[in-house]
Formats: structure tokens, sequence, C-alpha cells
């Protein structure tokens, strides 16, 4: 514990939503959701508009519709968001080297290292000026909590919320857990708190009235020590810069149960390819292949091989994948599946033969061949472009496949959330998983190709698909945002982040008029978000408010 309240953290309010609400004047003040609008969706984030209903994140998309029927419901763009967290995050650098990312929008910053403050008053004035920084480059707002600790300071800033700062003064930490329920204190979980209830444990003050010698006894040595540790107030836990990723993964949910075998395991060697394009991106190889897999009933299985060295070879871990999915039963049908890998390095295993399928002389050629992939073929098939939504490799909701190729039996995933373990993507969270890849809107389908022998004609061209949220601009209207599409046609509303709002028109959705755009910046002059399919699973959303909202700074006792 330090005594001056020098740690700061810092969560963004109702992220995704927000940045959704800033971009688009028509939703500022109304309930707006972001997730996956599938049938098996998942809210990643909630306006504060839209909690009075009952919305809150991880809920599903289709009870937070039967509890918002008139909310706006729009499909993450993760582009924008780690854009506008890119301009957040270089404001927190600006006050400390010692900066720790929790998630797109979360982070805590040791504001002593930086030399930025150095008690309560000079700790307040430097929360009081990010928070305009903050609002002024990005347009969105965020709450601060300062204390002498980490799990204080979130406390604190979650006390601030919507929109506010608390400081915790050292001193009065006791007094401040005291009232509050066991699940405030970080480590404690459902079934923690279930146990602790049961031995008539609610708040923090019966935790500290019950001692250490209890808790070890109810919880174990590590853990019962330290929840009365931080029972008393005390975690001198250091913001720590950077944080290796422990694995890299993704995984999907299907709106529909699989029950066909050659899908599933197209679906694994799909994912398995996107895993490892996240692998690559990090620069980072790994040992170990794990598969998961949730069936139809719920129960969720956990398959791993260990490979005889690091790799980054597609191949090798879609081949490694494959053979895991042959020792599970997926008869009665498959409603979730995840490749992930662990174990990781930052060099490969030179010797491929070591690591591609044992016994067969096809799986030693093709190991032997994946030598040269790592800079050639093999490389080229995992960093493949995605064609555009609506095109062959595009399977309904704007899922695409890997290297152009459509799904057996033409369907595509639910969510498409990446699941990445560690640093990669922290707390979910989209949560990972809750929320998926943003499809690429609009995009004219590829599917016409040219008449071959015996054929009567060229093939019919797909339909364009149009994501809710998608930015487009209309060469007569200009800028505007895809309100919803469904019929053949697309509703759009024409507007910006700096309009009033606009007026809303319905065209076809072939209209050559209307075309994709990239996003426009939240704040005027500010750069626009690169466009492009998003890395990493969603979800992990954000808790808070929307933009002006809530009350300035609040000092706790």
């Amino acid at each position: 514990m330090r005594a001056a309240p020098t740690i700061l953290h810092l969560d963004m309010d109702a992220f995704f939503a927000a940045v959704e609400q800033a971009a688009k004047p028509s939703l500022r003040g109304k309930p707006v959701i972001v997730g996956g609008l599938g049938p098996r969706g998942v809210v990643a984030t909630a306006s504060y508009e839209a909690r009075p209903f009952g919305v809150r994140s991880a809920m599903p998309m289709a009870q937070a519709r039967r509890l918002a029927p008139n909310a706006a419901y729009l499909v993450p763009r993760f582009a924008v968001y780690r854009t506008v967290s890119g301009q957040v995050m270089e404001l927190l650098g600006r006050l400390s080297p010692l900066v720790e990312p929790l998630s797109l929008d979360e982070a805590f910053v040791d504001l002593e290292a930086g030399g930025a403050a150095y008690d309560a008053a000079t700790a307040r004035a430097v929360g009081e000026r990010l928070r305009a920084d903050i609002h002024a480059v990005t347009g969105v707002t965020g709450s601060v909590g300062l204390a002498g600790s980490k799990m204080l300071a979130k406390i604190a800033s979650e006390e601030a919320k919507p929109d506010g700062l608390v400081l915790i003064e050292p001193g009065t930490e006791r007094e401040l857990l005291a009232p509050m329920g066991v699940r405030t204190l970080p480590g404690v979980g459902p079934a923690t708190g279930e146990h602790l209830r049961r031995a008539g444990m609610t708040t923090v003050a019966d935790l500290a009235e019950a001692g250490e010698d209890e808790l070890v006894r109810l919880l174990g040595r590590a853990h019962g020590a330290s929840l009365y540790a931080m029972a008393l107030g005390h975690d001198d836990r250091p913001v720590v810069a950077e944080r290796d990723a422990k694995s890299v993964s993704v995984e999907d949910t299907f709106d529909v149960d699989l029950h066909d075998r050659v899908r599933v395991r197209w679906e694994v060697e799909r994912l398995a390819e996107r895993c490892v394009r996240r692998l690559r991106d990090a620069g980072r190889s790994g040992r170990t292949v794990v598969l998961k897999v949730r069936r139809y009933d719920f129960s969720t299985l956990t398959r791993s091989e260990t490979l005889r060295g690091p790799t980054d070879d597609p191949v090798v871990v879609r081949e490694a994948a494959a053979r895991l999915l042959d020792a599970v039963d997926t008869t009665g049908g498959v409603r979730l599946l995840g490749v992930g890998v662990t174990g990781l390095a930052d060099y490969t295993q030179e010797d491929l033969f070591a690591q591609a399928a044992v016994g067969e002389a096809p799986a030693v050629g093709r190991a032997a061949a994946g030598k040269e992939s790592a800079t050639g073929a093999g490389r080229a098939a995992a960093d493949a472009p995605r064609p555009p939504a609506g095109g062959p490799g595009t399977a309904p909701g704007g899922a695409v496949a890997p290297g152009g190729t459509t799904p057996p039996d033409g369907r595509g995933p639910a969510g498409g959330a990446d699941a990445g373990g560690g640093a990669s993507h922290p707390g979910g969270g989209l949560p990972e998983e809750g929320g998926g890849p943003t499809p690429a809107p609009g995009a004219s389908g590829t599917g016409a190709g040219s008449s071959g022998p015996g054929e009567e004609g060229p093939a019919p061209t797909a339909e364009r698909r149009w994501a809710a949220g998608a930015d487009v601009r209309h060469a007569v209207h200009g800028p505007g945002w895809v309100q919803g599409s469904g019929l053949g046609r697309v509703t759009v509303r024409f507007e910006h982040p700096g309009s009033a709002p606009g007026r809303v028109r319905t065209f076809r959705t072939d209209d050559p008029e209307l075309e994709p755009s990239d996003p426009l910046p939240l704040v005027p002059g500010g750069q626009p978000p690169p466009a492009g399919p998003p890395t990493s699973r969603s979800g992990g959303g954000a808790a808070g408010g929307g933009p002006g909202e809530g009350a300035g700074g609040r000092a706790m006792p």
C-alpha cells in the first residue's frame, strides 16, 4: 500500500456503445446495444440508456431483444474501437511509462513512476485533466479511480461511473470496504462467493472478522491468505507495463448445432488457420494445440496435443486440431468450436518433419513442403486476405471462410468471436467471447464466373450483405450508416459525427451508388480509423455509460 493515491485506474464508459453514439448523432441519448446479432449472439456492451430495461453485458441477445425491443442493435466495429483505444492509451502513456492495459477500454497507470503525481491533490488534478483530454480527443468519456493500490483504484473507478472521478484517501480503506459484498474483491467469483455465503460471510467486514486461519481452512493457503489481506485493504501488486500472453485462441458459436461431421472438421480447420494468423500477428509460435468443443447439451470438452517444438505453421496446427477432433464424439451436435495454441515462444521449430502427422508418407511430404511454406504458400494461406462479404468465401452473417471457400452446408457461425488468451485479449473480454467480428458490409458477391464446358451460363451473383451499423457512402447523399437490411432492401441513415441527426432512406441492396466506407473520425480533424477485418473476439465489454452522462469528481471518505 502506498501513502499517496498515485495508482490510477481508467475504465471507459460503455465503450463500444459510447463510440457508436459518438459516431451516430441519432443514437445519442437512446438505448444502444452492441453484440452478436445471431440467434446465439450475446451482448458485448449496453449503453446506460438500455440498462433500466435490464440489459447487461454477456446477456443472450435474444433476451436483450425481449427486454428492450426498441433499442438500436448494432454489430461491433472492432477496427474503430481499437483506434479509439489507441488514442486513449497514448494519453495514458504521456502520464507514466508504467501503463498496464487490461482490455481495449481499461488500464492501470502508476502516476508516481512518471512523476505525474505525488499526493492526493496532484493525483486528482491529473485525473481530471485526463478525463477532459480523453473527451476532447475521442468524443467519449471514461471514469477514473485513484488509490494507493490497484484493487482500491479499480473499486474507485466503479464507484465513479459514469463519467466521474473518485479518490480513496489512504487510511480509509477498511472503513470503505467493510460494508461491500465479498464479490467486490478480486478473485471472488460466483463459486467462491457461494462457498463464503454458506459459511456466513457476505461482506468484506465478515472476512476481516473471520481471520486468516478460517479463510485458509475454507479456501486453501494461497487463496485464503490473499483474500484476508485484501479484506484489510492490503494489495501490493505493482503496475506491470507488459504482460506476456499465455495463449492465443479463437472460437465460434453457431446459430444452429452442427451435426455433419464434414462441416465440423471444416470449421475446425478454418479456426486453426485463424488462430495461426493471430499467432503470427503477435510474432509468436506455440507448442501445444488445444481443441474446445461445446456439445448440444452444453457439456464442454477440451483436448490438447503437445508438439516436439514450437510452430506457427498453419498445416501443422490444422492437422493437430483435426487429430484432436477425431477423438471427440460430435454425434449429438456441436454448438461451439474453438482452437488455441499455448506454450508460446518467440521462435519456431525448424524441423517440421518432427511436428507433422507421424507415420504417413503423404503427411511427411506435407511437412517437408511446410519448410518452404514458412515464407511461401503456407504463410500465404494463413495470411490471405478475406473476400468481401456476400462472395463465395462468406458464410451468412458475414463470417468469412479462409481462403475464400464456402462451408460444406453454406451456413456460418453465429458469433465469430475470437477468444484471446492472456494479454492478447484479457478480460474477455468479449468478450473474446460475446460479439464477434464485424462483417464487411455491402461488398458485391463474386460468385459469377465464366462458363465452362457443359455449363449453361455464369453462376448467379450472391446478394450483397449490409451489417447493421456499418459505415457506407452514397454517391448523392454522402456518408451514413446501415440501420437495417432485408428482403432485398437496405435502410441507411445519412449523418456523421459532427452533424445533426440525419434522414433515413431505403435502397436496393445492389444499388451501384451505395458503397461501403471507411469510418469517419469521431472528433473533427482526427484521422479516420483504418478499415479492415478485426483480429480479436469481442467481447470483452466495458461497463458504463454514454457521453455527457454522470457527475464530476466525487471523493469517498
